[in-house]
C-alpha cells in the first residue's frame, strides 16, 4: 500500500502543477505570438511564406513605444554630430554640451 502512495501523490502533484501552468496569463508579446501562429495556421502556411506571415504580424502586433524627452534630445544632439561629421573626442564634447543644454 505505502508503495501506491508515493507515486500517486506525486501523479497529483504534476497534474497540480500543470493546471497552476495553464492559469498563467501570457504577456502580451507570448499572447500576439499566439494570435498570429493562430492566424498562420488557418491560411495553412507553410515554410518561406509563414516565416515571412509571422515576421509581418508580430511587427504590426509590437507597440510603437513613445520617446521620453531626454531620449528625444540624446536623438537629436546624435544627429547634429553626425551631420557636423564629429568622431572621437571633438563628439564626446559636442555631446556632453549639447545635452547639457535644454
Amino acid at each position: 500500500m505505502r508503495g501506491l502512495l508515493l507515486p500517486l501523490a506525486l501523479s497529483l502533484a504534476m497534474v497540480a502543477g500543470v493546471s497552476v501552468a495553464q492559469e498563467k496569463k501570457l504577456t502580451p508579446a507570448q499572447q500576439a505570438r499566439a494570435n498570429c501562429t493562430t492566424q498562420a495556421q488557418g491560411q495553412s502556411l507553410k515554410g518561406e511564406a509563414r516565416r515571412a506571415f509571422m515576421k509581418e504580424c508580430l511587427q504590426k502586433a509590437r507597440p510603437a513605444r513613445a520617446m521620453g524627452p531626454q531620449q528625444a534630445r540624446m536623438k537629436e544632439c546624435s544627429a547634429k554630430a553626425r551631420d557636423q561629421k564629429l568622431k572621437g573626442d571633438a563628439r564626446k564634447s559636442f555631446m556632453s554640451d549639447c545635452l547639457k543644454k535644454s
